[in-house]
């Protein structure tokens, strides 16, 4: 008679199955481009640095085609005044020694042909992100011996400096990136980088998640416009703004928004955007100050869970995004991929980039759509109906927002 091993056939199973997880994250871990940092020590001299006054930084993967450049802002959300600019100073939103020295690319940034096809080869850079004001202040806060740097614009003119020289000023075809505070950025650097490698180079500009909308909340106050004017006032982000803007707007902070500023980009663009964005359903739509009792609470942490009446609402959310949008639908130079999913940046994630099950419209994902955009290969428009009818979107709520804005 055969002797039974000592363990219980379920723990074989249990063991095997482990041995299988544990290989699949290995044979993953070993596919991920990690990319090491790249520190501008000299920029310091030029008042280049983090709100701590540490040195900016990037991160390089150099492509087969070296006249191919693709910049990606790195995104993070902003700080509007003295205490939370110090707090964010304390934090790898504002200093780079407090940074992961390591970055993995995937999405828009993958060297993989089969995860991101059109811009794989391309030398693709990410910058990272520590001023608190989308790349656009220039001043900053003395107190005795404290000192806050919001020196957004400074950074961004160190760090290209540093990288023409390595080939951008050779470059062909650029396509200038970024998600969330990051995706804004793009809007108030599109036309200065397009100027500075003049007219025999292709730029154009992609905002993923970046096109916050000036919108009021729920309860019928604008609590996004104070936030927005306090920080343009601090960090001195006026002197970035869209001057053709500034012209015809009654307040500077205005043009801090897309909608009033990229009438007057020259560049082509492209707008990625969910018509229910994460952050602005949370921060701006239905702030906590519009909530005081907490009903919208678990519609915010499941959209399953939000109520008939909540979903309704929900819909003037996207009904104010595509009426800021209404007056772009004939340019030619703009497009956009405006889907329905409960999402805040698609281009850096995988799975809502370029994947089997990614959010798709009219047959065609989000990288598939901004490659026919950028080469020129048809149509770029693409806008979804209303939710719950996309049966693409991963509806995905991000638990940790200081990962996603």
């Amino acid at each position: 008679m055969a002797r039974r091993p000592w363990w219980p056939w379920p723990a074989v199973v249990v063991i095997v199955a482990a041995a299988a997880a544990m290989a699949t994250a290995a044979a993953a871990a070993k596919e991920r481009l990690v990319v090491g940092m790249t520190l501008l020590p000299d920029a310091a001299t030029t008042g280049a640095v983090c709100l701590d006054g540490s040195p900016p930084a990037y991160h390089l993967h150099r492509g087969s085609g070296a006249g191919s450049w693709l910049l990606q802002f790195e995104g993070g959300g902003w700080c509007n005044d003295v205490p939370s600019c110090a707090e964010r100073a304390t934090t790898r939103r504002g200093s780079t020694r407090f940074m992961s020295k390591l970055e993995v690319f995937s999405g828009i940034l993958s060297n993989n042909p089969h995860m991101n096809p059109d811009f794989y080869s391309w030398n693709r850079v990410k910058l990272r992100y520590c001023d608190g004001g989308s790349f656009a202040g220039d001043s900053e806060f003395r107190n005795g011996s404290s000192v806050l740097y919001f020196r957004g614009q400074r950074i961004w003119d160190a760090i290209i400096r540093d990288l023409l020289p390595k080939g951008l000023a050779k470059a062909q075809k650029v396509l200038l990136s970024g998600c969330s505070a990051g995706g804004l950025a793009t809007f108030f650097h599109c036309d200065d980088l397009k100027g500075r490698l003049g007219g025999t180079a292709t730029v154009k500009c992609l905002s993923d998640a970046g096109f916050f909308l000036d919108v009021d909340d729920i309860s019928g106050n604008n609590t996004v416009r104070p936030f927005f004017g306090s920080l343009v006032a601090l960090q001195g982000a006026q002197k970035s703004l869209n001057r053709d803007c500034l012209s015809s707007a009654h307040y500077p902070y205005l043009c801090f928004f897309p909608q009033y500023a990229l009438h007057n980009i020259r560049t082509p663009y492209f707008i990625l955007n969910s018509a229910y964005d994460v952050y602005q359903f949370h921060h701006n739509f239905v702030p906590p100050s519009s909530d005081p009792r907490g009903q919208w609470s678990h519609c915010k942490s499941d959209p399953a869970a939000c109520s008939t009446s909540q979903i309704v609402t929900l819909q003037g959310l996207r009904s104010a995004m595509l009426a800021a949008l209404k007056p772009l639908e004939d340019e030619q130079r703009v497009g956009m991929f405006i889907n329905s999913c409960f999402a805040h940046c698609q281009s850096e994630l995988q799975d809502t980039w370029f994947a089997t099950n990614s959010p798709m419209l009219h047959n065609k994902t989000i990288a598939e759509l901004v490659g026919d955009w950028y080469f020129e290969r048809g149509h770029d428009k693409e806008t979804d109906c209303a939710y719950p009818c996309d049966s693409t979107c991963h509806n995905l709520i991000p638990f940790n927002q200081d990962l996603m804005i």
